[in-house]
C-alpha cells in the first residue's frame, strides 16, 4: 500500500517536472519570426485538420494545467493521484476477497462430512477471502460450543468488514479536499483580479481576464478530481456491500452445517 502510494506520488511529481520543462519550448515555438516568404494568405493559414492533429489532448491538458497555476493545480493533482492509488489498492483487495460463496460452502460441507474438522480447516486455509477466514475462526472455537462459534462469527465478521473498508476515509478526504482547493484558487484568482483593477484605477477586460481564468481552471480541476474519485468511491462501497451480504448468507449456512454435523 505505502509503496504504491510512493510510486504514484513520484509519477505525479515527474509529470509536473516534464510540464515545466516543456513550457519554455512551447513559449519559444509560439512566437516564431515572420518573414515575407513565410507569410501566407489568411485562407491558407486556417486549416482545421492541421490544428486538430497538431493540438493533441496531452498538450491541451498540460497547457491548461500550467495556466491554472502550480500553487493550486499541483495539490489538486496530488489529491487525485493519491486517491486513485488507494482506489486501485482497494479494488485489487476486493477482487481477491470476492469468491463464489455458494460453491465454497458446498465444498466446506463436503470436506467437513468426509474429513472432519481438520479437513475443513485445511480448505479454509487454502481459500482466500473473508468468508473462508470467518469459517476458519468458527472451526477454531467449535470445541467450545455453538454459542461460542456464533459469537466468533459475528465478531470476526465485523473485523473483516473493517478491513475491507480500510482506506475509504482517505478517499473521502480527497473527494472533499479537491473542490475546496479549487474554490480557494478561485477566491485567490478573483482577489488578484480586483487588485489589478484597484491598481489600474479602471475596469478593463484585459486586467481581470487572467485572474478569472485562473479561478475557473482551478475550480474545474478540483471538481473533475472530486467527480472521478466519487465514482470509484461509490463503486467500492457497492462492492463491499455485496461481499458483506454474501458473508452474512454464508454465516447462516455455516451455523446450519455445524448444527447438523454436531448431531
Amino acid at each position: 500500500m505505502k509503496k504504491l502510494l510512493l510510486v504514484l506520488a513520484a509519477a505525479a511529481l515527474s509529470f509536473s517536472t516534464a510540464i515545466a520543462q516543456e513550457t519554455p519550448a512551447q513559449e519559444a515555438a509560439a512566437t516564431p519570426a515572420v518573414t515575407e516568404e513565410q507569410a501566407a494568405p489568411a485562407e491558407e493559414a486556417v486549416n482545421p485538420e492541421t490544428d486538430i492533429e497538431g493540438e493533441t489532448m496531452h498538450h491541451v491538458l498540460m497547457q491548461k494545467f500550467i495556466e491554472g497555476g502550480w500553487g493550486w493545480m499541483l495539490p489538486i493533482l496530488l489529491c487525485l493521484v493519491l486517491g486513485l492509488a488507494i482506489v486501485v489498492e482497494r479494488i485489487i483487495y476486493l477482487m481477491i476477497a470476492n469468491i463464489n460463496t455458494k460453491k465454497f460452502t458446498a465444498e466446506f460441507e463436503k470436506a467437513l462430512n468426509e474429513g472432519g474438522i481438520d479437513a475443513a480447516k485445511a480448505l479454509c486455509r487454502d481459500t482466500k477471502g473473508p468468508v473462508a477466514s470467518i469459517f476458519y475462526q468458527a472451526l477454531e472455537r467449535y470445541d467450545q460450543g455453538l454459542d461460542a462459534v456464533e459469537k466468533s462469527v459475528v465478531s470476526y465478521g465485523s473485523v473483516q468488514t473493517g478491513q475491507m473498508e480500510s482506506g475509504l476515509s482517505w478517499i473521502g478526504l480527497f473527494i472533499a479536499l479537491s473542490p475546496m482547493l479549487g474554490f480557494m484558487g478561485t477566491v485567490v484568482g478573483m482577489i488578484g483580479a480586483f487588485d489589478a483593477i484597484q491598481a489600474a484605477g479602471d475596469i478593463s477586460p484585459t486586467l481581470v481576464a487572467g485572474g478569472i481564468k485562473v479561478a475557473l481552471l482551478t475550480t474545474l480541476m478540483g471538481l473533475i478530481s472530486a467527480v472521478i474519485l466519487q465514482i470509484f468511491y461509490n463503486l467500492i462501497i457497492a462492492k463491499i456491500d455485496g461481499i458483506v451480504n454474501n458473508m452474512e448468507d454464508a454465516s447462516i449456512s455455516l451455523m446450519d452445517i455445524l448444527t447438523v454435523y454436531k448431531k
